[in-house]
């Protein structure tokens, strides 16, 4: 596994930049892309039969998602408040439609609403923070600090972790692990921040890169209270190695709005 995991690292990490450098509609193009797949694998999580993966519920998420992303890439605020009421008020209509014939209705729903919160939402500040003053280099530091904390907790964790964390949740991870995750990516994120944004204040870049890793793990974590609900190991496939796309990005989720509501509004 973990020789795949290294590979699919090293394979995917220089398109990732490519697209960060790039930044525009490429950048778009890979978040959108990121969104669909994350939702399929979401929907793969925590759908039931009678509820279908493919239906109108999760299809209205999925093109609402898409077009929320496009609102945060042209900045219109008031564009993503519309595509989030839009797809709030086209789920009331499946619901209403089909209700009386399909009992499984307003539960499907109440997951698509989860779910578009969950996932294009929060990709969309991915979207917001690249478009704003030093974006690129700002997302970089993001992703130095949430990788490095992602890899660090694993082999941590598996090195000497002695204490579980969430045993609920998922009974692999531990304490060691996580207090190791977090000194790798306060490690790794200053110096990242010393090579991409020198200017920024020592004190404030150490708040935020703890802060990041904490929610980054807080977003690990509710992954997997998704996946151990649904009693499934790993989100998807596509990435040998790492599972799913949303195996990969649940850490990213929860930690780019945090990332750039620092940026905007402390540093």
């Amino acid at each position: 596994m973990h020789l795949k995991r290294w590979l699919t690292g090293l394979i995917a990490l220089p398109l990732l930049f490519f697209f960060i450098y790039r930044g525009g509609v490429l950048f778009y193009l890979l978040v959108a892309a990121g969104s669909l797949l994350g939702l399929f694998e979401y929907f793969r999580i925590v759908l039931q039969p009678p509820e279908k993966i493919v239906s109108a519920p999760t299809l209205t998420a999925a093109v609402a998602g898409l077009l929320l992303i496009w609102a945060a890439h042209i900045g219109s605020g008031q564009a993503m408040v519309a595509a989030a009421a839009a797809n709030m008020i086209a789920g009331a209509i499946i619901v209403v439609a089909q209700v009386g014939r399909n009992p499984a209705a307003l539960e499907t729903v109440k997951k698509q609403f989860q779910g578009f919160l969950y996932i294009p939402l929060l990709l969309a500040f991915l979207i917001l923070m690249r478009n704003s003053g030093d974006g690129m280099r700002w997302i970089l530091l993001l992703l130095c600090i949430v990788f490095s904390g992602d890899t660090a907790a694993l082999y941590v964790g598996t090195l000497i972790g002695r204490h579980k964390l969430a045993p609920a949740i998922s009974p692999g991870k531990t304490v060691e692990g996580s207090i190791g995750g977090l000194t790798a990516g306060l490690l790794i994120g200053l110096l990242a921040k010393q090579l991409l944004l020198p200017a920024l204040p020592w004190a404030a870049t150490i708040i935020f890169c703890l802060a990041v890793g904490v929610v980054g793990q807080l977003g690990d974590l509710f992954e997997s209270s998704l996946k151990r609900a649904s009693n499934i190991k790993d989100s998807g496939s596509i990435l040998p190695g790492h599972g799913g796309v949303l195996d990969r990005i649940d850490a990213l989720l929860f930690a780019a709005p945090v990332a750039y509501l620092c940026k905007s509004y402390i540093f």
